[in-house]
């Protein structure tokens, strides 16, 4: 009664039932795995409250990447926010700092949500968490809207692709930027439509982004990738709620990002055959670390 493989699908089900996208997907995995409604919610809480844990010890804590290429940027960028020397807004650069230290927390195998994946995990806690301490929203708000953000993924999953590895970055970030876009819309009382709206444009802006991952790691340029694709997730959920319209519908821009993801060559889709991977300094990083690695280092 509440399944749904398109977006056309998932609005005409919270038109039917006069409810928001979160408690659609909600009933969905209800009827999906037989579990009740306060046990799938509280699954959920448990993933926030990891996501949680993940921005404190990255912002607070002197986290190294075990290949030594990445670490304590997301500390260095909180720095500059807490003396008020950020050009961008508070709020965006907190927004970016978190999902850094989140996809460093990763990189350092601590324990993270992989939402959409674990390359893409700083995007919606980055989004989400930022904007919900800003104004004020309350766990189960937060709650909420991760399930909305778990609706889009997986109409993505379904009719496109969550692995950089099939369809670049775009796949990975930018879904992840669509999902906390939607979740954005739903915790700042945005209609369903609204939220599929800002997925939408989440999606376009990241449009074709290649997979091109430095020594095969997700560090650089992925981290960096997680700050914007929150921060694209914030400005997409305000044209949503603005009233702005994407002009082409969820269902169609999923549809593209595929059709786009099969048509980057495969030195762009994580193999780490092309783009940044290929650079000298790229090559030479690599080197080192295989050498390391063959040292036992």
């Amino acid at each position: 009664m509440y399944q749904f493989n398109y977006g056309y699908e998932l609005l005409e089900l919270t038109k039917r039932f006069n409810k928001p996208i979160s408690e659609i997907v909600m009933l969905a995995e209800q009827e999906r795995t037989g579990e009740s409604l306060e046990v799938i919610f509280e699954k959920m809480k448990k993933n926030l409250q990891v996501m949680r844990e993940a921005i404190n010890k990255g912002l607070n804590e002197d986290i190294r990447s075990v290949s030594g290429l990445s670490g304590g940027d997301a500390k260095k960028l909180y720095a500059r926010i807490v003396i008020g020397n950020t050009l961008s807004c508070e709020t965006m650069a907190k927004a970016a700092a978190s999902a850094l230290a989140v996809t460093e927390v990763n990189a350092a195998m601590g324990r993270i949500v992989a939402a959409p994946t674990a390359g893409s995990s700083g995007v919606i806690p980055g989004a989400l968490i930022t904007v919900a301490r800003k104004f004020g929203k309350s766990e189960d708000d937060m709650t909420k809207a991760l399930f909305t953000a778990s609706g889009i993924g997986i109409i993505i999953a379904k009719n496109a692709t969550l692995a950089g590895a099939e369809g670049g970055c775009q796949a990975e970030v930018g879904s992840a930027s669509a999902m906390a876009a939607g979740a954005l819309v739903e915790l700042m009382g945005g209609t369903p439509e609204q939220c599929l709206t800002a997925a939408s444009f989440a999606i376009m802006n990241l449009l074709g982004l290649v997979c091109d991952p430095v020594a095969g790691l997700v560090e650089i340029p992925c981290e960096k990738r997680n700050a914007l694709g929150a921060l694209n997730a914030m400005i997409c959920a305000d044209f949503a709620i603005a009233g702005m319209d994407s002009v082409i519908p969820f269902d169609e821009v999923v549809e593209t990002m595929y059709r786009v993801g099969k048509a980057i060559p495969s030195a762009l889709r994580e193999t780490a055959e092309g783009g940044l991977a290929k650079t000298p300094t790229g090559m030479r990083l690599k080197k080192e670390i295989f050498e390391k690695e063959k040292r036992g280092d």
